[in-house]
């Protein structure tokens, strides 16, 4: 895969910035997605292009599918840890392409090896936040993922910025994900979460995080800005799935808020019931320009499994 010139890449954000040209036509001329297989797990991969049945603005694992299961754990045309959103508490209200911004901004894809992908986004027209997202696929049932960020700008006026992630997952019967915490301080039992209606007690923090986010007068709602009254203890969750459990953990709880919502990937026809969302947030409290924040994560999807092997699961790859 070849690098863009820079130039070319600066036309292509001002056309949207400033005229609202559909930026697909820009994509048209690279590589915007690929296929991996390995062990048991086979996925696509790519950027926020069209392809086929496959939606402009849906970037990160386009599909993927275990050998055990009848389909994609995501929902067709969407996608799985996608980049959704850039927010502020100031300008992320600002219509769909500023509250969509990494969906609709440029973005290209590379494949890196056989196993890994890589997903750069130059600096964004209203946030100016750089970013690069890897992937790598781990035998039998692992998906690595590491995320960078580089604010360009002093852009975010209340000092700190977020970024959000949204998994669209296939129909599953139970919506629910599951994760230790508790309502008390330090309390470390299992909580199952599956909210009642979108943007309803959706975010769950950490025990320790006592940031408040604060946000402009009369701004709309949003699942970041609705918390639950339970608090997390380990960043990890999980879901079930067919016969598999989806298990999404973090390397660290540093800035790491949990998120669901029980419709966030609308409705499966087939199966008469929604679609949920498991989702995450990434909060910087404290940032500075040209510095860079990043953080790392962990998908694994393998056969259903006792809850003493999930934290096996947690506990062996944060060891590692």
């Amino acid at each position: 895969m070849f690098d863009l010139p820079a130039r070319l890449i600066i036309h292509a954000k001002c056309a949207i910035f400033f005229t609202g040209i559909g930026w697909r036509g820009w994509q048209n001329g690279h590589m915007a997605h690929d296929t991996f297989a390995v062990g048991d797990l086979t996925a696509v991969i790519g950027d926020n292009a069209a392809h086929e049945k496959h939606r402009a603005g849906y970037n990160g694992l386009w599909s993927l599918r275990h050998k055990q299961s009848t389909r994609s754990i995501f929902v067709p045309g969407i996608a799985g840890l996608n980049l959704e959103h850039v927010f502020n508490g100031e300008t992320e209200f600002g219509g769909r392409d500023i509250f969509f911004e990494p969906r609709r901004a440029p973005m290209t894809f590379r494949k890196v090896n056989a196993t890994t992908a890589e997903l750069h986004q130059p600096p964004t027209p209203n946030f100016h936040m750089e970013s690069w997202t890897t992937f790598t696929l781990c035998a039998p049932h692992y998906i690595d993922m590491e995320f960078r960020c580089i604010p360009r700008q002093h852009v975010h006026e209340r000092g700190w910025f977020g970024l959000f992630w949204a998994s669209y997952m296939n129909a599953p019967a139970d919506k629910s994900l599951y994760f230790r915490g508790g309502w008390r301080p330090k309390e470390n039992l299992w909580m199952q979460l599956c909210t009642q209606v979108h943007d309803d007690e959706s975010t769950v923090l950490h025990h320790a995080d006592q940031f408040q986010l604060t946000w402009k007068k009369d701004s709309r709602d949003a699942l970041f800005k609705n918390l639950s009254r339970m608090r997390y203890a380990a960043p990890f969750y999980y879901g079930n799935f067919e016969d598999l459990v989806y298990i999404q953990m973090f390397e660290k709880p540093d800035g790491i808020r949990l998120t669901h919502s029980p419709s966030g990937g609308g409705s499966n026809k087939d199966f008469q019931t929604t679609n949920p969302a498991w989702d995450w947030q990434f909060i910087v409290p404290k940032y500075e320009v040209n510095q860079e924040y990043k953080y790392r994560a962990r998908l694994v999807l393998r056969p259903k499994c006792s809850r003493a092997e999930i934290l096996k699961e947690v506990a062996d790859w944060q060891k590692g």
